[in-house]
């Protein structure tokens, strides 16, 4: 686990140094392919900090016009309107940089559609009345289409750079002034974005890209598919202008690209090889696990077994369902009422806890327990009082109402209570919840402790990258040690909070390190459930948060990319995992509220 705290400080950007790997941002450029088709013609690749913009040049009536075809044509188009007085506001406007960024530099390439003379000689005749620009070191001209022959490039200005072929040699003369190499991608495949480049194709692009890169280019491939599949693709291959119309959305793509990627550089997590011996056993068992990673989804669970070189304990159950999350008033549910569908069995509103629509309280899972002589202990990576643990012990219509929420301890049969507290919180235990004793750390819970007890550490409410380290399976173990005693079983309920935070702040990052982090959970769980011989192990979530879809990814590197299609919740069903005596019963597709009934009847 400290290694894994190690890797995903370096990807939230946190010390200790900068090692997550050069996909943490892709290393290409944006190139605005017919920049003067775009809404904004230069402003949007601008605002979009494009490196490089490509038109397409005309001599018409003496002056250069810019469009795609000649009907394009108009008066009023010129590249000076266009791109080159706009250029200049911005270097004089920044005392010779383009923006506030010293960093960002363009490359303004120049397709000439015209006869190469006098098209070109009437170019460079504009350009010379813009010193401020063929004098900057912020803006490269680079000429493509009708080029001079290269025998005559060293004869122009030195301002004036030329887009080359990957086929051309260039004398060392002049290929300095050459920066750039472009080609058709068709040329190399017939790949048209979708999934994965063709073999061989993909070793001939590889080809000419390195070999590009030895002679000191950049390369940039036309014709190329453009949408977040293909972005992905090329940039893997290493090309460094990526050629697009969607400037905007390649931008926000790029943008996103460091929430939205995971890089494992550390070795895999251990994956505990369960023996199966009483796993699916007709007899009932004597414990209750129940696992909640709040907001977990399908993609989610994937996204932690790539990164985690295709090992996930999760991926260790044989008995799997799904449960479909609905509440009573809504399509599309909250923690509170998904969660107290495990805890009393019934779909009840948004926003209430342990409760009925009607705001009636509900007897909850910890009753029906204490009725058989079993303990319960509740363990939450979160706020004690949040939704998803309260579910297990109050009865309010508000999720928010912390303090009353708090205070429903009192009436009900939970044992132990382990998590992060507010600040009002020890007064509270100490004023209405006497029976309680408290305590600040896990460890400072001895194995000998007895009676009821609450542990409110601030550890537990910090992210994995923000230093929560091994709380989560610390305080499992210290759960399993407080409930073992009781010859007559136990209920321990833990929450894996933070996994929903990484979907609601569309941050992969976050999302894998709490998935993986809440894996271990499982993996200490799976391994008590093999020695004791009498565990029901289950795992499952409340809901989806942000509607995860896994775009890219690489098990050999631990390294995965997703799209989130929303920073809420979403109505996917989520899985269940089973594991132990009668894990069968949660196998098949059903409501949250089952959940809730199986346990009951595995305990017959």
């Amino acid at each position: 686990m400290k290694k894994l705290i190690t890797l995903l400080l370096l990807v939230s950007g946190l010390p200790p140094n900068n090692s997550i790997g050069q996909e943490n941002q892709p290393a290409y450029t944006i190139h605005s392919h017919n920049d003067y088709e775009q809404p904004i013609p230069f402003w949007t690749a601008y605002y979009a900090k494009a490196g490089s913009i490509e038109v397409d040049i005309y001599l018409e009536m003496g002056q250069i016009l810019v469009g795609h075809d000649k009907e394009d044509l108009r008066p009023e188009k010129t590249i000076q309107a266009l791109y080159l007085d706009p250029i200049r506001q911005q270097l004089k406007q920044h005392n010779g940089w383009l923006g506030g960024d010293s960093s960002y530099r363009v490359q303004f390439l120049v397709d000439i559609k015209s006869p190469t003379n006098p098209c070109l000689d009437t170019l460079i005749a504009v350009l010379k009345t813009y010193p401020e620009i063929i004098g900057s070191k912020q803006v490269q001209i680079v000429l493509s289409g009708n080029k001079p022959p290269v025998a005559d490039f060293g004869k122009y200005p030195v301002f004036i750079l030329y887009d080359g072929l990957p086929w051309e040699k260039y004398d060392p003369s002049i290929t300095n002034r050459v920066p750039l190499l472009s080609a058709n991608l068709r040329k190399y495949t017939s790949w048209n974005g979708k999934g994965i480049i063709p073999a061989t194709e993909r070793a001939a692009l590889e080809k000419v890209i390195r070999e590009t890169h030895q002679l000191g280019k950049k390369i940039r491939f036309w014709n190329a598919p453009d949408f977040i599949n293909a972005w992905y693709e090329l940039g893997k291959l290493g090309v460094d202008y990526m050629n697009t119309d969607h400037v905007t959305e390649l931008a926000g793509f790029i943008q996103k690209f460091k929430n939205s990627t995971f890089i494992n550089m550390q070795p895999a997590s251990v994956v505990y090889q369960p023996s199966y011996k009483t796993d699916g056993i007709k007899k009932a068992p004597k414990n209750i696990i129940l696992l909640i990673g709040d907001g977990m989804g399908l993609a989610h669970i994937h996204a932690g077994y790539t990164a985690n070189f295709n090992k996930l304990n999760l991926y260790q159950f044989r008995a799997t369902g799904l449960s479909r999350t609905s509440s009573y008033d809504s399509y599309i549910t909250d923690s509170a009422p998904g969660s107290t569908a495990f805890s009393a069995g019934i779909k009840t509103n948004n926003r209430a806890v342990g409760v009925d629509h009607t705001g009636v309280a509900v007897p909850l899972l910890p009753v029906f327990m204490k009725a058989k002589g079993k303990k319960t202990a509740v363990i939450t990576t979160g706020d004690v009082s949040d939704a998803t643990p309260a579910d297990f012990y109050a009865h309010q219509s508000e999720r928010n109402s912390s303090e009353a929420i708090l205070k429903d301890l009192a009436k009900e049969p939970i044992d132990l209570l382990m998590g992060a507290g507010q600040t009002n919180f020890p007064s509270i235990i100490k004023e209405a919840l006497p029976e309680f004793k408290l305590a600040e750390t896990v460890s400072a819970l001895s194995p000998t402790a007895s009676g009821k007890w609450i542990v409110l550490e601030e550890r537990a409410g910090k992210s994995i990258l923000r230093g929560r380290g091994n709380w989560a399976v610390e305080a499992f173990q210290k759960g399993l040690q407080f409930l073992s005693g009781n010859t007559k079983g136990f209920l321990l309920v833990q929450e894996g909070a933070q996994i929903d935070n990484g979907g609601h702040n569309n941050h992969l990052p976050t999302l894998v390190t709490e998935l993986l982090d809440f894996d271990q959970v499982v993996k200490a769980a799976l391994e008590f459930a093999d020695k004791d011989g009498e565990t029901l192990v289950i795992v499952t979530a409340d809901h989806e948060t942000g509607g995860l879809t896994l775009v890219n990814g690489d098990p050999a590197k631990g390294s995965v990319s997703g799209h989130f299609s929303t920073n809420d919740h979403t109505a996917t069903p989520v899985p269940v995992f089973a594991y132990g005596p009668r894990s069968y019963l949660f196998t098949g597709v059903y409501e949250n509220t089952a959940v809730h009934h199986k346990i009951k009847e595995a305990l017959k």
